[in-house]
């Protein structure tokens, strides 16, 4: 089954041609990160606008790049949740407007979702159950994947996601957006014990992630060294800031998989490219005896490749939509499909 997948829910517009849910035939991505980066993060009208913009050719260039026309195409596959919503909505309407015209079914796709099967692209083996820890810019999961289309929320951040704690400590440091990339090439020249940062702790939730305060803290130490004209090393901050994180993350995704009796972990989303966490959580599991999955860098960020290969399960699934399908800014990973289509 081939699907044609869109992608659009941040500053990507996205998409891609992608076979029985493993195999990618295309895949085409459009960033605005430049644009952003003069305001410091996604300026959501400017977002969608361009996304208005991108989607035509950006569609066209994946079917072209997968050699296949829409007659070709089995199925239509888009990002419904969560997101911008006014970016959803361009990704959304395009796919309903290509299901009407070409006859195609129409599939429904999480984000989350999606980039926990961006591991069935990487490692065609890795089928559920597992335990999968996600980590990106706005969202911070930990999920026990019970099957293609069955999630369990096993933890959540009470606050901030991790990847917009390290856009706020980056900013706070004087690097650029996205503050992820700039903290992980500091932190390899600098001392991860230099600073001593806080733990924050969600009291009666063991699994849940906190990071406010922690991000707090890093902006605060910025200031208040600024006040006393005093020098801060960015290099040592960036390395204590990015260890304090994987800790917390590493530590709640063991913590879990020693709950539940998972002994097989899953990383996804945009922080699982930071090279510290995917340290800390190679070695934590093979401390353990687990065996390890992460996305291949190209596929921890947004893309449509991710949202293809789980739009394949959901089809399998039957989980397919008419075209009063709606875009949801917020929507649990685990709510049940029937009440959207």
């Amino acid at each position: 089954m081939k699907l044609l997948a869109i992608e659009s829910s941040c500053d990507e517009t996205a998409a891609a041609v992608v076979e029985d849910g493993r195999l990618v035939r295309s895949s085409v991505i459009h960033s605005q990160v430049a644009e952003h980066q003069q305001y410091g993060g996604v300026v959501p009208e400017i977002a969608s606008r361009r996304h208005a913009e991108s989607i035509i050719p950006v569609v066209d260039k994946a079917l072209l790049d997968a050699g296949v026309s829409l007659g070709g195409i089995d199925a239509i596959a888009v990002t419904y949740a969560p997101g911008l919503i006014g970016a959803l909505l361009v990704g959304v309407n395009f796919a309903k407007g290509l299901a009407l015209a070409s006859g195609k079914p129409l599939v429904p796709v999480h984000h989350i979702r999606g980039h926990i099967a961006a591991n069935y692209i990487t490692h065609p083996d890795l089928e559920p159950p597992f335990l999968c820890l996600v980590a990106s810019g706005g969202h911070s999961h930990i999920v026990n994947v019970r099957g293609y289309t069955e999630f369990e929320v096993i933890g959540r951040t009470r606050d901030d996601a991790a990847g917009e704690a390290f856009d706020k400590a980056a900013r706070s440091m004087g690097f650029c957006y996205p503050g992820g990339v700039y903290i992980d090439r500091a932190a390899q020249s600098g001392n991860p014990k230099a600073y001593r940062l806080p733990i924050p702790r969600v009291e009666g939730s063991p699994f849940d992630l906190s990071f406010s305060g922690l991000k707090t803290a890093v902006v605060n130490l910025v200031h208040n060294a600024s006040q006393k004209g005093e020098a801060i090393d960015n290099n040592d901050l960036a390395a204590s800031f990015q260890a304090t994180v994987c800790r917390i993350l590493t530590d709640k995704l063991m913590l879990a998989a020693e709950h539940t009796g998972a002994r097989v972990i899953v990383g996804a989303g945009g922080v699982c490219a930071n090279s510290g966490l995917r340290t800390s959580l190679q070695a934590a599991c093979d401390q353990r005896g687990y065996r390890l999955y992460l996305p291949e860098l190209a596929l921890c960020g947004d893309n449509a490749a991710m949202i293809g290969a789980q739009g394949y399960y959901e089809a399998v699934a039957g989980c397919t939509a008419s075209l009063s399908l709606n875009a949801c800014a917020t929507r649990p990973i685990d709510s049940p499909y029937s009440r959207i289509i």
